[in-house]
């Protein structure tokens, strides 16, 4: 046996220490929850019966910032000295359960009023886009689950059984600006009219004032769709389904309209734009169709897929041809804010049996992922995805101790990122208390 096992060998572990905190860096967002007021915020909405609800909420939104993926982790709030660095008190796992069974759709509505007021209170605070620009990407994910005892999951297009939540984020931060759970069978465009005005009420709410386009794939379009964009006077820029209309208006782009613009090695990409026209009548309408062609240049390749492949979509934004392809491609980002969601801010798990419990975790995982990003914003750091965060500034241990009267959370010397905590912790404690 060698001396460095030997050395191992002797270190005893006990569980025995009072004063150590498992996830000092909680005390970040802790901070940004005060500011924001969200304890009360949430209990002035939220009215399940049952009592204290804000504590409950805040106890899975702080779980799930350290990483809880499972009702059951919400016990690593209780390790230690923990809950001395989180401004409420800390529930129990089976008290998070029973409450999160207590909901209804009401409730959920109730928990989305939360979200949104929380939304215009992070951006009054200085996170929001004011009267600048602001792109909403929608799109929705499969949120896999196992058992067949989950209520509402089902088979959709990805032939995996699962919720199908329909999500709206912010290009540039991946803040989630609206989530609406659905069941699992549900078609990629079931509610989206609904959902549009809701995410418009909000934004507006919020204190969104400058313009704003929408992005999404063809999954959602329908001209309902665009109808309601235009009421609500939101951009759109919307893929298409190549049907055989859409590729007689492809096929009659004349050859010498077409641009080459940069795309990846090993590719070719031109664009062109048309216009299209649908329907008859008064109900006539013509838009812009830009289309992008790609093809591979490697000549073995090439000689399998010789045929260009067309990608279409539709938009009333006044940016020029090539600005507005380069533009809607940009809507792949919404990619990263949904695995963000899910692998950061714990939607890779569906815990529970009832679905309108399963929806209210939705809420809470969106809340949770959110204050990930307004603590990044407001503190003026480099983005970073909710696993980075978590590693540098959530799962810091610290020990609790009092020096001359003062309490002071030691952190380990020489953190790698103790620059970063110091300055975030500080910004967030120079914004201004909640008014009420």
């Amino acid at each position: 046996m060698s001396a460095s096992s030997r050395k191992l060998d002797r270190l005893q572990a006990t569980f025995d220490h009072g004063g150590i905190v498992a996830n000092a860096g909680l005390i970040v967002p802790a901070t940004l929850m005060v500011r924001l007021g969200l304890e009360s915020l949430i209990d002035a909405w939220v009215k399940t019966g049952s009592s204290r609800p804000g504590r409950k909420v805040l106890t899975l939104v702080a779980a799930m910032l350290a990483g809880a993926t499972h009702i059951d982790h919400v016990n690593v709030l209780r390790a230690g000295a923990t809950e001395r660095v989180l401004p409420f008190k800390v529930m129990a796992p089976s008290t998070i359960g029973s409450f999160l069974r207590s909901f209804t759709f009401g409730h959920i509505r109730q928990l989305d009023a939360v979200l949104s007021r929380t939304l215009g209170r992070a951006w009054a605070a200085g996170a929001g886009p004011g009267d600048g620009p602001l792109v909403v990407d929608l799109d929705s994910t499969i949120c896999e689950v196992h058992g067949k005892q989950k209520q509402a999951a089902g088979y959709g297009y990805t032939k995996q059984l699962g919720y199908h939540p329909l999500l709206a984020t912010r290009a540039g931060t991946g803040e989630v600006l609206f989530a609406r759970m659905r069941k699992g069978s549900a078609n990629t465009s079931r509610g989206i009219v609904r959902f549009v005005d809701e995410l418009a009420n909000n934004l507006a709410r919020a204190g969104a004032t400058g313009p704003m386009t929408v992005r999404a794939d063809s999954g959602f379009w329908s001209w309902k769709l665009c109808d309601r964009l235009d009421a609500h006077g939101i951009a759109w820029s919307i893929t298409v389904r190549l049907h055989k209309n859409i590729k007689a208006a492809i096929a009659a782009i004349d050859d010498n309209a077409w641009v080459e613009i940069d795309y990846t090695i090993g590719g070719q990409a031109q664009i062109a734009e048309t216009s299209y026209t649908a329907g008859s009548g008064k109900r006539q309408r013509t838009v812009r169709l830009i289309v992008r062609r790609t093809r591979l240049v490697e000549p073995a390749q090439r000689r399998l897929w010789p045929d260009w492949r067309h990608h279409a979509f539709i938009t009333n934004t006044e940016l020029d041809t090539v600005a507005a392809d380069r533009f809607h491609r940009e809507h792949a980002v919404v990619e990263l804010a949904i695995r963000d969601l899910k692998e950061g801010a714990g939607l890779d798990h569906i815990p529970s049996g009832h679905y309108h419990a399963n929806a209210a975790w939705l809420a809470c995982a969106v809340l949770a992922h959110n204050l990930g990003c307004w603590t990044t914003q407001l503190a003026r750091q480099p983005a970073v995805t909710n696993r980075t965060r978590r590693t540098r500034l959530i799962q810091v241990p610290a020990a609790i101790a009092n020096r001359s009267g003062r309490t002071l959370l030691r952190l380990p010397a020489r953190w790698p990122w103790a620059t970063t905590f110091t300055r975030t912790l500080s910004a967030l404690r120079a914004l201004p208390a909640p008014s009420g």
